[in-house]
């Protein structure tokens, strides 16, 4: 065991009245170690924030694009939560190979599942499985640095297809339409800048089954598309369509009203430029179609055959109450690629229940619930496997708060952990299977060679750059544990 790992060790607190561990360290698992840590006697629990990752924070550094600084700035009071006395990261452990649930409760009072959603939502349509069609989860994680993703991306098309009118489908058609160079004021990988610096993409198409009234992404997301330098963005007027229910939805809805009148604004500043004989148009184009919906990835022929030639969207109409119906009529559009932004979906876990058709773990207020719908004693859920992958980052504090209101209610009749384990760190035990954990003293360390990494790239480049991720899992591990210097 390195130094560092010792010194993780030695934070243990055999003596504390209660244990918690907490699995997955995104802002779910943080935000359920917070209430913890903050609740009435919290003083006397230890809280064990485990991660598959060597880093702490999830989603916010393998879910969300890299020029979103804004977004990232959770991190900081996330960070403050994680230097609270009596939690602890564990990082570099995967639950269900390196340590078992079994082997959790014999540490451990009681356990709370984070673990998130990371897996694409199906999408039932001919053709999804032909060479150059994809899932959004998939991209983003390429592009985020995911080490467990391979460091090369396909991209080979001038055409592509985004399918979805959420904020991941908007951050997937900005990364592959933005200029490379454009992204490296962010903490960008280098092996994701070459690859979309490599990209001959000239136009991206995002398709939303519903109108612009019935949209799932944030304002935020939409004005970001229009920061994208020598990028046009497209509107089409035949898909601005308004029914009873969406001027409903405008009325009520302040957030509605401002990504319309955006939209709008849009659509008026499109049709000064086309009329301007001296615009001169971007090289690359941002598409954002309404009222149509997929049906068909097309395959190519001869050679290009089991490849992606294309996408058939039948057109749709509102009903009158912001819902949408089919009317037969279909367009098909040529792309060479198509990125699936329909959702996420949550993976199982072992020896947990699971609904596999909602992507959670079954539960009743985050107590966890098997097959016969009784609660599973000291076993708990929070964030996107509790209740799925809707809603915003903020939003999985409430989940938190009812979570730990149901465990700190539950514990004083909880049976408790195992004597003989439980007075023996996991530290210890996992470090003496052949497992290279990572602490939260081990993060500070990595965090500050990235971004030393970031002042060699300034210094050696055109643009400031605040870090430069590190990819591969290993080099992050070495750097935690080790504190040595490694290239990416």
């Amino acid at each position: 065991m390195t130094a560092e790992n010792l010194t993780a060790a030695s934070e243990f607190i055999p003596d504390a009245a209660r244990r918690i561990a907490v699995i997955g360290s995104g802002p779910a698992g943080v935000y359920a170690a917070d209430n913890l840590a903050r609740s009435e006697g919290g003083e006397a629990l230890a809280i064990d924030l485990f991660d598959r990752y060597p880093t702490p924070f999830g989603l916010i550094r393998y879910g969300v694009a890299p020029d979103h600084p804004r977004i990232k700035g959770i991190v900081k009071a996330l960070h403050k939560v994680m230097e609270r006395d009596g939690i602890r990261f564990i990082g570099n452990v995967d639950y269900g190979t390196d340590i078992t649930l079994e082997e959790l409760q014999r540490h451990y009072d009681a356990v709370v599942f984070a673990t998130g959603a990371v897996d694409d939502a199906a999408l039932n349509i001919e053709g999804i499985d032909l060479d150059g069609s994809f899932g959004a989860a998939d991209f983003v994680s390429w592009y985020d640095g995911h080490p467990d993703y391979p460091r090369e991306w396909p991209l080979d098309a001038t055409e592509v297809a985004v399918i979805g009118n959420g904020n991941v489908a908007l951050d997937v058609a900005r990364m592959l339409s933005k200029h490379a160079d454009d992204l490296l004021t962010t903490e960008i990988p280098q092996n994701v800048h070459e690859g979309l610096k490599a990209s001959p993409v000239t136009d991206v198409h995002v398709f939303g089954r519903r109108g612009p009234a019935q949209v799932k992404f944030t304002p935020l997301e939409l004005r970001e598309l229009a920061h994208s330098k020598d990028v046009d963005i497209v509107l089409h007027p035949e898909d601005f369509e308004f029914d009873e229910g969406s001027d409903e939805s405008i009325k009520s809805n302040n957030q509605v009203k401002t990504m319309v009148n955006t939209l709008t604004n849009w659509l008026v500043e499109q049709d000064e430029r086309e009329e301007d004989p001296d615009h001169q148009p971007a090289s690359r184009r941002l598409h954002l179609h309404f009222l149509q919906s997929p049906t068909e990835i097309l395959a190519g022929e001869g050679e290009d055959a089991g490849k992606v030639a294309g996408i058939r969207m039948e057109r749709q109409e509102l009903d009158g109450t912001g819902n949408v119906r089919g009317t037969g009529e279909f367009l098909d559009y040529p792309v060479q690629s198509v990125y699936r932004a329909v959702g996420y979906f949550g993976s199982p876990l072992a020896h947990v229940p699971f609904d596999a058709d909602r992507g959670v773990i079954p539960n009743e207020a985050g107590r966890v619930l098997d097959e016969d719908g009784a609660a599973v004693p000291g076993v708990y859920s929070t964030g996107w496997i509790k209740r799925g992958p809707v809603g915003l980052i903020g939003h999985t504090k409430g989940d938190a708060m009812e979570t730990v209101a149901c465990l700190l209610e539950d514990l004083p009749q909880l049976p408790g952990r195992g004597t003989a384990a439980g007075d023996v760190d996991v530290v210890e035990v996992l470090e003496s299977r052949g497992v290279q954990t990572t602490s939260w003293a081990g993060w500070l360390q990595l965090d500050d060679h990235e971004r030393g990494l970031g002042e060699e790239a300034t210094a050696d480049g055109p643009v400031e750059r605040e870090r430069v991720k590190i990819v591969p899992r290993e080099d992050m591990v070495e750097v935690s544990r080790q504190s040595a210097r490694v290239t990416v």
